[in-house]
């Protein structure tokens, strides 16, 4: 079922949309991020904001999941390096 949206703007007193002469109204390419679909149509910037903040909150989460791994790997490099280096002043100081 596809629920069809009447054609008035919020941002001009509900009057029907003023299409190509509004600034708000631009084109989207790109993949629909529920989907997965290929998006390409025109539309209201206000239109747009649900499926844009989905894409924002699903990008936040790649990136932090990213840093946190990020972190990890030096964690684990920096310990491995801590322990070289006391290894080595250990063998100097027993000299």
């Amino acid at each position: 079922m596809k629920i069809e949206i009447k054609d008035n703007c919020p941002l001009n007193n509900f009057e029907p949309c003023k299409k190509f002469d509004c600034a708000w109204f631009c084109q989207m390419k790109g993949k629909d991020p529920n989907t997965g679909e290929d998006v390409d149509e025109y539309s209201c910037v206000v239109a747009w904001l649900p499926i844009l903040l989905v894409e924002n909150a699903s990008q936040i989460r790649q990136t932090g999941a990213a840093i946190e791994s990020f972190r990890n790997e030096m964690v684990k490099s920096n310990k491995e390096n801590a322990i070289s280096l006391i290894k080595k002043v250990d063998k100097n100081l027993l000299k």
